[in-house]
């Protein structure tokens, strides 16, 4: 009896002293950004083109918390899409309609004004538009993913596939001498 306490003990121990550490390894202190020196750069390619975002914790693409703010114009829209893990969400400001369900239809969105919340959990379809210029703060955890219902709503497919048809076209344009792949093709006649 008296060595299985000793163990115990010796074991509390071990962990009350290792604890700590862990903590200040993934916490590493703290962070304080003022609304003043959020830096807006483009939103991931993963959402459509217009909207800006600001990473202020963590690493969306790592292990790990991360908090990020999208900007999002006027009447923007995301289609129906789901995530792989939970998400935490606050409006900051303006009016974030948030609809349910594997079909975008902006009357079923419900309006949240700043200072409204919502979590969703992992695989959860859902949909958005903002009524008006409107910032919101995603927190969860890395790495993020989105993934479109309908794949054909992907913007990442859509830039691709823009890309292509440039460099097709640039394949077309008379006089020019391009380069595509290592590739040298010669002039093409007038």
């Amino acid at each position: 009896m008296k060595a299985a306490l000793q163990t115990l003990a010796i074991g509390v121990v071990a962990v009350a002293s290792v604890a700590p550490t862990a903590s200040a390894q993934t916490m590493e202190g703290h962070k304080i950004v003022s609304a003043q020196e959020i830096e807006w750069g483009p939103a991931p390619p993963s959402i459509p083109p217009g909207a800006q975002a600001a990473v202020l914790y963590g690493d969306p693409g790592k292990e790990g918390l991360f908090s990020l703010r999208l900007k999002l114009p006027k009447d923007y829209a995301i289609p129906p899409h789901t995530h792989p893990k939970p998400e935490v969400v606050t409006v900051i400001s303006g009016t974030f309609r948030l609809g349910m369900g594997e079909k975008a239809d902006k009357s079923k969105g419900q309006a949240l004004p700043a200072g409204s919340f919502f979590a969703l959990s992992p695989g959860l379809a859902h949909f958005a538009f903002a009524d008006e210029d409107t910032v919101i703060q995603l927190n969860s955890t890395g790495p993020w993913g989105l993934t479109y219902v309908n794949p054909a709503d992907d913007p990442r497919k859509k830039r691709a596939a823009q890309q292509a048809l440039k460099k097709a076209a640039l394949l077309l344009v008379p006089g020019r001498n391009l380069q595509t792949q290592g590739m040298t093709y010669g002039r093409t006649r007038q």
